[in-house]
């Protein structure tokens, strides 16, 4: 019976901790440089090589714009701005780091 207990109590306070297994958020980044096609794959492959799946990302080409969704509690969304910035374009406030 003790060990009921204890076994309920644990799986309660494990649940209920308040402990976060996922954060998803949705980050828009102004791309001023992002104008073809071939800049967009640029842009998705980079992110791609920090673990955001091309179906996490939505492109605007038009209005060079990317709009991610994210786990914060993997990725950081400066990570993110960084990696666009690595690949060559000015990420919001993220100047390109090379072209």
């Amino acid at each position: 019976m003790n060990k009921m207990i204890v076994l309920v109590l644990s799986v309660w306070i494990v649940g209920f901790s308040g402990c976060r297994v996922s954060d998803v958020r949705t980050l828009s980044v102004d791309v001023p440089g992002m104008t073809t096609q071939a800049d967009v794959e640029k842009i998705q492959g980079a992110l791609g090589a920090i673990g955001l799946p091309r179906e996490k990302i939505e492109v605007d080409l038009s209005g060079h714009k990317i709009v991610v969704t994210y786990d914060s509690m993997i990725v950081a969304h400066k990570n993110i701005e960084v990696a666009i910035a690595e690949a060559g374009y000015d990420a919001n406030r993220v100047k390109a780091l090379k072209k």
